[in-house]
């Protein structure tokens, strides 16, 4: 704490201190900073009691032991203070820039490891933490059954314990309140197939309320996310992303399709079939339209997995979700399953009749 400006604030020097002892339970390879003196923001003057004030790009270079491969780097509103011939830490939240925040930030952390990965969560949550750590393995090792292609196999489980925290490490765009988990990443390599600071984020207050069964299935569903990320390109139609993920995250779950995909059980057995693959819009939607957008995905790719068998499912996400976002989909379908458009709806109207 020596090189905290005594005249910070006592709530910026309580939280530094209790940021350092946080840290003391999280499993890092490495945590360093990067400061671009080059890259300089003005303060207004008098925004600090300082001689002198400066304020330059400052990076957190982090990574977690046995899941990062490489270290991820997060930006860090730091403010710098000089008094006499000593330089010294004043704030973080006194520039323009913005300051990430991590686990460690918002309270002491408990750690879960297991062969395939970590999470970490806070002592309020360590229940569903446990629950989480018992699945890691099992779950990671249910996606590679499914997802054939090289991936780190390695996963960090993030258990916040508010919403302020769970938008920290989602950001603003998610409907935080509605999700049960969401996978992000940093960075995206897709023509390295990789990607940096992947974390599986959970909504303790959504998760906490499920079965087994439905905990599996979310895991497994945003750990397919993280492994297939690299080969994802921006722009895959949602019908392909979610519906393949939910493919794996239901495949033996227990969960059977008319269970799972409610929605569209019951519109079928009302004489309404699908008459068109899920657009992109539906699964930005709320309520209900969502809902039936993520079953009928689930549907489709079901249908394609036990049509044509899960090999030429992978393919084709490989292929669409690999290839270019404005490649004739039409194409790419009958490259890989040997059918047009037409011919997988109906296909997938068929089976779905036969199904429910």
């Amino acid at each position: 704490m020596a090189t905290i400006d005594p005249r910070a604030t006592p709530q910026f020097r309580d939280a530094q201190a209790a940021m350092f002892d946080n840290l003391a339970s999280v499993p890092l390879s490495i945590f360093s900073y990067n400061l671009d003196p080059t890259d300089v923001v003005s303060v207004p003057t008098g925004v600090f009691p300082a001689e002198e004030l400066w304020a330059p790009e400052v990076q957190l270079n982090y990574a977690l032991a046995g899941v990062d491969r490489d270290p991820t780097s997060k930006p860090m509103g730091y403010l710098f203070s000089r008094h006499g011939t000593q330089w010294f830490l004043a704030s973080d939240t006194l520039t323009s820039r913005n300051t990430w925040r991590g686990p460690w930030d918002f309270g002491p952390v408990t750690t879960i490891k297991t062969k395939s990965g970590v999470v970490l969560a806070h002592p309020g949550d360590a229940a569903l933490a446990k629950r989480i750590g018992d699945e890691l393995d099992s779950d990671v090792k249910a996606v590679s059954a499914v997802w054939d292609q090289p991936w780190s196999r390695e996963v960090a489980v993030l258990v916040p314990s508010s919403t302020d925290e769970l938008k920290a490490f989602v950001g603003p765009e998610f409907a935080v309140d509605s999700i049960a988990a969401v996978a992000v990443a940093d960075r995206v390599d897709n023509a390295g197939h990789t990607a940096i600071g992947q974390r599986v984020v959970l909504n303790p207050d959504n998760a906490d309320k499920m079965p087994e069964a439905s905990l599996k299935v979310v895991l497994r569903h945003e750990m397919t996310h993280i492994a297939a990320r690299g080969y994802t390109v921006d722009g895959t139609p949602m019908w392909m992303l979610e519906g393949f993920a939910n493919y794996v995250g239901y495949r033996d779950s227990g969960i059977s399709m008319d269970v799972g995909a409610a929605d569209v059980a019951e519109l079928e057995r009302d004489g309404t079939v699908p008459t068109d693959l899920p657009a992109n819009g539906d699964f930005a939607a709320s309520g209900d339209k969502i809902n039936l957008a993520y079953d009928e995905a689930w549907t489709l790719t079901s249908f394609i997995a036990d049509t044509f068998g899960q090999h030429a499912l992978v393919t084709l996400y490989l292929r669409v979700a690999g290839g270019d976002p404005k490649a004739d989909l039409g194409q790419q379908l009958h490259d890989v399953l040997g059918v047009d458009k037409a011919g997988l709806v109906a296909g997938w109207q068929d089976y779905l009749r036969r199904k429910f």
